[in-house]
């Protein structure tokens, strides 16, 4: 049975009621505070809670999605339902309608305090992928990819919102040939097309996260564009992992989609041989079958599909709390590029490219080999909600800017 709001909702922008994601806002010359899309809307659920309409606890007029992510899934659970309530009721349009506000007059904030930030390396397509690039006469893969979900940390302090510059990072590059490093501005800037998911209630120091308690903690997914500078990263990483190649900037979506809303999108993820160690087995579904779409200064350049994602968000926060690092309300966790088999699934440029040998064309033309100043990558994603209807990530967006001297 499909659930009608009373707001008027294009079903197929994919912000009906089926969502209703939260995301932090803000009018001018007005504090930030919490809503929740519904169609075109913002329901100010700061403004809500004032007039005894919804259950607050200094949740919503904080300007962060923290205090209610630790709040935890009873609360998430009562205030989804009073909101959908609300808004399907339509005894309650009088009381509520003051309080939905137009998206264009509002400015869109990052949506939670970042506590920690890990991005991992989950999608076979695009490891195999660096790995023949990389190392053409081994194994793309190497010998732990299919043991455990291999990530690195990231930097906490550069998750900007959606919408915020891309200043070109100066870093050490070393050109193939050249005997020594160079200093300079990237000359091979990315972006990297991901999912991520943030953390609502913490864990204890000393206990690792099962499988099986991935909705007792994880508030929602957000879309993430980890930018990368291949040239910094390529030199910095021997022996270790990325560091100022990846650490100057990610971007993230203003919406977080909360778990409860992706529950028809649970699909069974690809086989998993050799089958993974016990504390990984996940007896659950949780592929997700999410639909991405690239486009370079307005045009698509790809298509990829998070449902090839060969290790699974509750798998990714299994292996990153199993050694006891305790889990805390605003952790962001990426999943890391999202490909597939054919080129115009490919996730970012240094595959799109295949590292700027095989430059991309865009539609009208133009071709890249990786992202020039002036350029705007943004990424979308859509993906099934119930009764046939249609969840949207809204967007994450970012232009690149030259280097500042």
């Amino acid at each position: 049975m499909t659930t009608v709001s009373w707001v008027d909702v294009d079903e197929d922008a994919g912000f009906g009621i089926e969502n209703l994601p939260y995301g932090v806002f803000a009018r001018p010359g007005e504090m930030p505070r919490v809503g929740v899309a519904i169609g075109d809307r913002v329901l100010d659920l700061a403004a809500m809670s004032a007039a005894g309409l919804v259950e607050d606890r200094h949740y919503f007029a904080s300007g962060s999605l923290n205090a209610f992510m630790v709040a935890g899934r009873p609360a998430w659970r009562a205030n989804r339902d009073r909101v959908t309530e609300l808004l399907t009721d339509a005894s309650y349009r009088g009381r509520v309608e003051p309080h939905l506000i137009p998206v264009s007059d509002v400015e869109l904030l990052r949506p939670f305090e970042v506590a920690d930030y890990v991005d991992f390396y989950s999608n076979e397509h695009h490891a195999a992928n660096a790995g023949r690039m990389f190392r053409p006469n081994a194994d793309p893969l190497t010998p732990n990819w299919k043991r455990l979900p291999v990530a690195y940390h990231g930097r906490a302090g550069t998750v900007y919102p959606s919408g915020t510059p891309i200043i070109r990072p100066y870093g050490q590059r070393r050109t193939p040939g050249d005997p020594e490093p160079s200093y300079g501005p990237s000359l091979r800037l990315d972006f990297e097309a991901e999912v991520g998911f943030v953390a609502g209630v913490p864990s204890s120091a000393g206990r690792g996260v099962p499988t099986s308690a991935f909705r007792d903690h994880v508030f929602g997914f957000v879309l993430v564009n980890d930018w990368s500078a291949r040239d910094i990263q390529a030199w910095e990483s021997q022996p270790l992992g990325p560091f100022l190649g990846k650490s100057f900037a990610t971007s993230v979506s203003s919406w977080v989609v909360p778990v409860a809303a992706l529950e028809a999108a649970r699909v069974t993820p690809p086989v998993q041989d050799p089958a993974p160690l016990p504390y990984l087995r996940c007896d659950d579904p949780w592929g997700l079958d999410l639909h991405l779409e690239i486009q370079i200064n307005g045009q698509v350049a790809a298509r990829p599909q998070f449902a090839s994602m060969y290790w699974t968000p509750p798998q990714q926060l299994a292996h990153a709390t199993v050694n006891g690092a305790p889990l805390r309300t605003g952790d962001l966790f990426a999943s890391g590029t999202v490909s597939g088999p054919e080129r115009g699934q490919r996730g970012c440029m240094l595959e799109l490219s295949w590292n700027g040998r095989e430059p991309l064309e865009l539609p009208d033309g133009t071709k890249r080999t990786f992202l020039e100043d002036g350029d705007t990558v943004t990424i979308r994603a859509q993906a099934p909600g119930a009764a046939g209807s249609r969840i949207a990530f809204g967007e994450v967006t970012g232009t690149v800017h030259p280097p500042q001297p």
